[in-house]
Parts: C-alpha cells; structure tokens; sequence
C-alpha cells in the first residue's frame, strides 16, 4: 500500500506565519528604542487589524485526511523549537556581552520576547503534547520548560480536557470573574492540580508520587537546565530577563485559557458526573490571520471535541454549533485586561448562549461560584 502524496509546502504555508516574529526580535536586540516596540505591535495590533480587512475562515477541511499528508503542517512545529532556542538564548547572550542597549532597554525586549515564547511557543507546545510521536512530546516539553511552565502538560491532558466546563478545572474562567483574579488563581491552582493527577495515575499503578516514572521529575531538569543555561550565558542579569519573558508567556497563555472557556459550563447530571463535552462548551473564532499564526487554536470547540484531530483538520462551527467569538484572540486579549469591557461585550453572549442551549436551568448561582448545583 502506497503512502499518501503529502500536502504541497503552498498550501501549508500561511500556517508558517509565525517565523515572521524571529527577525522582529532581532530587529529590537540590535536597533533597542522604539525598535523594541516593532514585534508587540506587529503581534498586538497590526495582525488583529489585517484580520478586520479580510474575510474569514468559514470553510472547513476533510477531517479524515490521512495524518501523513500532514508533514508540512507537522514541520513549522517541530522548526520552532531550535528557532525559538536559538533567538531566546542568542539574543540573551548578544546582550548582555555589549553595550549598546540600556538596562531598560534589555527588560523592556525580554518582556516583547515573551510574547514569541508566549503566543507562539506555548501554543506550538500545546499541539505537540497532543500528538502520538515521541519526539513531538519532548518537544512539547522542551517549549514548556523555556517558560518554566512545564506542568502546563499534565494539567492541560490531565485536568482541563477531562474536567473542561466544571469547578474541577481551574482554567475555565467563570462567568463575571475579571482576568486579573482568574490569572491570580490560576496560578495558585494548576500546578497543584496537575501534581495531584500525576499522583493519582501513579497510585493507580500502584507506585508512590516520587517513583522516576513521573513527569515532574523531567519538568524538573528541563527547568533547571534553561535556568542555568541562562545563568551560563547572561550571568545574573541574565537570569532575571529570562525570567522576564517566561512570565510574560505565562501571561498570554492564561489570557488565552481565559477567553476559550469564559462562562461556560457543561451540564451537572448529579452524583458526580456532567454532560460529554461538546463544541458548545468552548468559544469558537473564524479570523483567518489569527488562525494562521496560532495554528487554529481558535478553532477550540472541535479541539475539545476531538483532542486528537491535529490543528490542520480542525472545523469551525456555525453559531447554532458552538458559542462565537466577536473578534479574534489578539483583540479579545486586549479587552481581557479591561475587565468592565470585557464584561460589557461578552456578558450578554454568556447569558445568550445559556438560553440557546440550556433554556431549562433557571438558576446559575452556583455554576457562577465555581460549585457543583443540585441536579434537577
């Protein structure tokens, strides 16, 4: 039997968007100023306004194309990492061995590399974790552990996608909860709740938390391995703006988490259990440029629909299938961190879609508090 002919680069290519942002980094390392500037702006306000003037992304792809058709989607993910490697490290190194930027100058790019590592980086991490091969896993974790995030991997597998919509998964922002107090909670709560199922998977082998078969163990390493690195390379002061921008990828990744889910909840069915998840449990965007950088994460209600589908077959869905977005992530992000804003605009969508679909439930206080209701 024949392998399949892959898919043709041209096809693949808006979807290699990303390595756009690399020479906007080095831009900034050598010119600093208003230089610095160029990659947040181009990532924050230029690609979002682009996604205004063209049309959107309605169509959908052959779900059952074969996977192997699929390298040339597969490769931009796997590319990333030794780019992003590459410009994290180099440019820390140029750096902090010269002159020529400020100490502002160096902090304000780090905080402007964060959004690479961040919006991108993360985001190719969350695709590969998915993914069968073991070479994507490690990737994946590779990715993670250049932002000191690595428990993202098990709490996303472990927690989120079993608990999506419920008060067991942190990461579903509650209906009327601003970002900042969900950011602030989040934090406190994921890895807990990621340790806590690693634990659990063990104990269910019959092997205690601390046995070498947990993933911690290599989250561990591969952290304090990047920090040292950093230290090897750019001294102290390198390891603070390393750090700088591994909090600001953290940052974009839990505003995205926080727009996906933002008042969404499945159903209670009683003793426990909630309704299978389904596309309207997640916010669904059809911004064409948007998806392209990120790789159709805006396409997050198949995603939670079906896990495995790799990101060039995910669907979209009309708004009778699943919740809409009014605009794509980067602006959503934007009005993410004006909490009355925010609730001024997707508010009334929060209560529209419990009427669309959920007409019978009269009551969500509870669901509002983060708690398990009284079955009906």
């Amino acid at each position: 039997m024949q392998a399949a002919t892959p898919t043709p680069l041209p096809r693949a290519a808006p979807f290699w968007l990303s390595l756009t942002l690399i020479p906007l980094a080095w831009l900034g390392a050598w010119g600093g100023g208003l230089w610095i500037a160029v990659l947040p702006l181009t990532a924050w306000y230029l690609l979002p306004l682009i996604d205004v003037l063209v049309s959107n992304q309605l169509l959908n792809p052959n779900p059952e194309t074969p996977h192997d058709r699929l390298g040339w989607y597969r490769l931009v993910t796997l590319i990333w990492v030794p780019v992003q490697f590459v410009t994290l490290f180099g440019i820390l190194g140029w750096v902090t061995r010269s002159d020529h930027l400020t100490t502002g100058e160096e902090a304000a790019l780090f905080l402007t590399l964060g959004v690479i590592s961040g919006a991108v980086g993360i985001n190719y991490s969350h695709e590969l974790m998915h993914q069968r091969a073991r070479l994507d896993r490690w990737m994946g974790d590779i990715l993670l552990a250049m932002v000191l995030y690595s428990h993202f991997r098990s709490e996303h597998l472990q927690v989120h996608h079993r608990h999506v919509g419920t008060p067991r998964d942190a990461v579903t922002a509650r209906y009327n909860e601003g970002f900042f107090r969900f950011f602030a909670r989040v934090l406190r709560q994921c890895a807990v709740s990621a340790f806590r199922a690693e634990a659990a998977m063990l104990a269910r082998k019959g092997l205690p938390w601390h046995h070498r078969s947990n993933p911690f163990w290599r989250y561990a390493a591969l952290q304090l391995g990047f920090v040292a690195l950093a230290l090897l390379v750019g001294g102290a002061w390198g390891v603070v703006l390393f750090l700088l921008q591994a909090f600001v990828a953290i940052w974009h990744l839990e505003l995205v988490n926080y727009i996906e889910h933002y008042g969404l909840t499945r159903r209670y069915l009683g003793e426990g259990k909630y309704e299978h998840v389904l596309p309207r449990h997640s916010w669904n965007a059809t911004q064409r440029v948007s998806n392209w950088m990120l790789i159709n994460l805006q396409r997050h209600s198949d995603h939670h629909y079906k896990p495995d589908r790799p990101y060039p077959l995910l669907q979209t869905y009309t708004e009778a299938e699943a919740p809409q977005l009014p605009y794509g992530y980067g602006v959503m992000g934007l009005m993410a961190m004006i909490p009355p804003l925010w609730r001024r605009r997707m508010n009334p969508r929060v209560r529209a879609w419990r009427k669309r679909y959920y007409p019978e439930i009269t009551d969500w206080s509870a669901y509002d508090r983060g708690l398990p209701p009284l079955p009906r």
